[in-house]
């Protein structure tokens, strides 16, 4: 029996539901031999008025099966290809029949899902939450290959197809329905059938219905094609546009803009040879198998719960307390308020915790005036905030974060006070982003239900958050925080405990480097510029001047005070005798400290410091580009090897996706533990010991590598 159910009815119109064997519709040897086969049967049919497209999963179709690409090897280019232009026929095929063909879209139509619906002469979708069309193909290093890129362009015009192609945007069924990317839309999943054969029955005898309008005579692509004044400067500007933000470091975006303008130049059939081609080169990349890696199964990995406690029962929470309205504390409150959780938001004083509250406040009235909001939606989410000064008005909570100073007697001391006001069994979280937990913990009565949760800034904004367990933290708190995590939509990854854990520690070796590299003479632009030349976001230099040269000094005092680390651990000396000099005796302790850090502010922007240059730089120096790029990427990956080789990490999913969404890899890279997999885990070795031997031992390759390497493994 076929996965694709062929069912005739009494009008002449054939309805297919695809209902293949996995989970989802997906483009794959079974779905090729169901449309081949299907095809040859609708080619043959008598009496046929039309076809429709339907499924009978939640789904419509999902696309490229990204376990197939991801297996792809480098030199399978050729073979690709050829796979692909073959797959394209069917949509072909289905374009050339003398029907109408619709799509009866419930559920995602994403990627192949939704290039199935463009090669459909109709397309109707449910209006409903869970009804998406797009093609999100380029947020895993690929392009729409199935025809996506031509067929939109054809569709909407070099413009308004770009976006779609270039961002991967996803819109939902009335947004489509807007934008032209979809006909029309029914209001219940009942009439999503009849109204696809009634267009059918309406359109048959319409030969300008059933024939694409590509392949109409005279046919013109809208708004024009290359040779069109407005199209031609929108083709000039968009490679610079697009250098601007992948920095030429993503070549899925570049292989899509460059297909989309063959798309406006040839003919149809030659532009989806070229898409055909593009998809090849890119389905074969390093980058490519890092993105879907990443992206696609550890983030899905993450997503699902791979690191929660298993059996034990969904617990979400009811009532949160933040104590701290600063700026964590007040974006804690916010997204948890958002999310529909009653807050108690406490500070010293109530005119702080108000404050704090005015921050949500704001946000909301930002969505007001951009249209994503409504008054009635910002009474509502105030409503749950409750802003005060009472350690009662925590009572009943059953989970409280404080997020206050990175002072273990001041988190300490709160512990001690307030720990009480939970509910039996509630759990108390801190938003620490260096100080152990299990210490921490020692300040409780029941430090079974002690754990991290460290935000990341700003919160609304910042997808990720990292859940932290001490020595005794029980399953149940574990599978609580990382039940909220997910209450407040934000994607949580699990680490060990440890000083740092895994996302400050690796985030602060760059940061350390970078300073380490200006004492040692090298121009602090040049490192920013390096470091966003490899896919930083923005340049180390920068970044830490942002974050505070102050802070990062007062925490690093505090644990030497505290015990928790020695001065003889310093393996970046210089950089350390730098910053404390810069803070302790030049006042420069950042962009909201005193006179600033390493650069001067003015509402005119940034400029180096002088005097660090007069300090520090030694233009004679003679140091690669290539070194300092791989200085400040082995860095972060040197680090992440460590946290899982000492246990800190429990998996390399928690890793990658912690590393992308929380501290600014380089989307390229998969995240710092993907990379070494397809740079070569004997290449790796070999560049950390030249680094090693040039700029000091913290760049050998920790052991893990040569573990993995001899027992022919990767990072998985």
């Amino acid at each position: 029996m076929s996965v694709f159910n062929y069912e005739k009815d009494s009008d002449g119109i054939v309805t297919i539901t695809m209902d293949m064997t996995g989970p989802v519709n997906a483009m794959n040897a079974e779905y090729a031999d169901a449309m081949g086969s299907t095809l040859e049967k609708l080619e043959a049919e008598s009496g046929l008025a039309g076809v429709v497209f339907c499924s009978a999963k939640d789904t419509f179709f999902a696309g490229g099966d990204i376990n197939d690409l991801v297996k792809i090897s480098a030199d399978a280019a050729e073979a690709v290809f050829t796979h692909v232009e073959t797959s394209k026929q069917f949509f072909r095929r289905l374009e050339k029949l003398p029907v109408p063909v619709v799509s009866a879209i419930k559920g995602a139509a994403l990627g192949g899902g939704y290039e199935l619906c463009l090669a459909c002469n109709y397309r109707v979708a449910l209006d409903d939450k869970p009804v998406l069309v797009g093609l999100p193909e380029v947020g895993l290093g690929l392009l729409p290959g199935a025809g996506g890129v031509v067929r939109l362009i054809n569709l909407l015009g070099f413009e308004k197809a770009l976006p779609y192609l270039m961002e991967g945007k996803k819109v939902t069924a009335k947004k489509a329905l807007a934008q032209g990317l979809i006909d029309e839309t029914v209001v219940s999943v009942d009439k999503l059938l009849p109204r696809a054969k009634a267009w059918i029955l309406e359109n048959k005898n319409d030969e300008a219905a059933f024939t694409q309008p590509w392949d109409q005579k005279g046919f013109k692509i809208p708004g024009g094609n290359s040779k069109n004044p407005r199209v031609s400067q929108a083709v000039m500007m968009a490679p610079q546009v697009l250098m601007q933000k992948t920095r030429g470091l993503l070549p899925a975006p570049q292989r899509i803009l460059e297909t989309a303008y063959e798309a406006i130049t040839v003919d149809f059939d030659s532009a989806l040879r070229i898409e055909s081609r593009n998809f090849a080169r890119l389905a074969t990349s390093d980058i490519a198998k890092n993105m879907m890696t990443a992206f696609f199964f550890q983030m899905n990995r993450v997503n699902n719960g791979a690191s929660r406690p298993e059996g034990v029962a969904k617990n979400p929470t009811r009532k949160v307390g933040v104590i701290g309205a600063g700026m964590m504390g007040q974006g804690i409150a916010n997204v948890s308020a958002m999310a529909g959780i009653e807050v108690v938001l406490k500070d010293v004083s109530l005119q702080a915790a108000e404050k704090g509250k005015a921050y949500t406040a704001a946000l909301l009235d930002k969505a007001i005036a951009r249209g994503r909001a409504d008054e009635a939606k910002k009474d509502a989410v105030l409503g749950l905030i409750k802003a005060t000064d009472k350690d009662a008005d925590l009572e009943g909570c059953d989970l409280v974060i404080e997020a206050v100073f990175e002072d273990m007697d001041l988190k300490n001391k709160i512990t001690s006070n307030t720990e009480n006001c939970l509910v039996e069994g509630g759990v108390w979280g801190t938003n620490t982003s260096t100080l152990p937990i299990t210490q921490l913990a020692q300040a409780s009565t029941r430090p079974q239900n002690f754990i991290g949760i460290h935000f990341f800034s700003p919160v609304e904004k910042m997808p990720l958050v990292e859940i932290i367990c001490g020595d005794n933290t029980s399953d149940d708190t574990l599978a609580k925080a990382f039940d909220y995590v997910q209450q407040i939509r934000k994607v949580p990854i699990v680490v060990n405990d440890s000083l740092g854990f895994f996302t400050s520690r690796t985030f602060g070796q760059q940061l350390m480097e970078s300073a380490q590299m200006i004492a040692e003479g090298i121009h602090p632009v040049r490192i920013d510029n390096l470091g966003k030349a490899i896919g930083m976001p923005v340049g180390p230099v920068t970044v830490n001047d942002e974050v505070s040269l102050q802070l990062g000094v007062r925490i690093k005092d505090a644990q030497v005070a505290q015990g928790l680390v020695s001065v003889e651990d310093d393996n970046r000396p210089m950089a350390t005798k730098l910053l404390d000099t810069l803070v302790k005796e030049l006042n420069r302790g950042g962009r909201y400290h005193g006179d600033g850090g390493y650069y001067d502010y003015s509402k005119d922007g940034k400029t180096i410091w002088p005097k660090l240059l007069e300090l520090y730089y030694k233009p004679e120096l003679d140091i690669s580009d290539e070194d300092i790029k791989d200085r400040l990427l082995f860095s972060s990956v040197i680090e992440s090897l460590r946290c899982l080789q000492e246990g800190v990490l429990r998996s390399v999913a928690d890793g990658n996706v912690g590393s992308l969404l929380g501290i600014g890899a380089p989307a390229w890279t998969g995240g710092y533990l993907q990379f070494v997999n397809t740079y070569g885990l004997q290449k790796f070795i070999d560049r950390c010991d030249e680094l090693a031997d040039k700029y000091g031992e913290r760049y050998r390759a920790p052991s893990i590598v040569a573990e993995k390497l001899a027992a022919g493994e990767l990072f998985e």
